[in-house]
């Protein structure tokens, strides 16, 4: 039995070039990922701290007593 025919080698300078043309994408990719979750994750956190201020404001309130003056109704109505 013979050994399978094997395609024609491809230099090993060109292979290597491949790879690292690859991992060069995959490292700008990699940065790009992380600056969305990073920026993603500022936005959680202020969304965050926007809810425990509105969390506090509400606790804060009379209960009856509207929050502000756009929670009030005019008299007519």
């Amino acid at each position: 039995m013979t050994a399978p025919e094997l395609p024609p080698a491809i230099s090993i300078d060109a292979r290597l070039s491949e790879l690292e043309i690859k991992a060069s994408f995959a490292d700008d990719a990699m940065d790009a990922l992380n600056h969305t979750v990073f920026r993603q994750q500022q936005q959680i956190d202020a969304l965050q701290r926007e809810l425990r201020a509105l969390r506090q404001q509400l606790a804060s309130a009379a209960p009856g007593e509207p929050n502000s003056l756009r929670d009030e109704l005019p008299p007519h109505y």
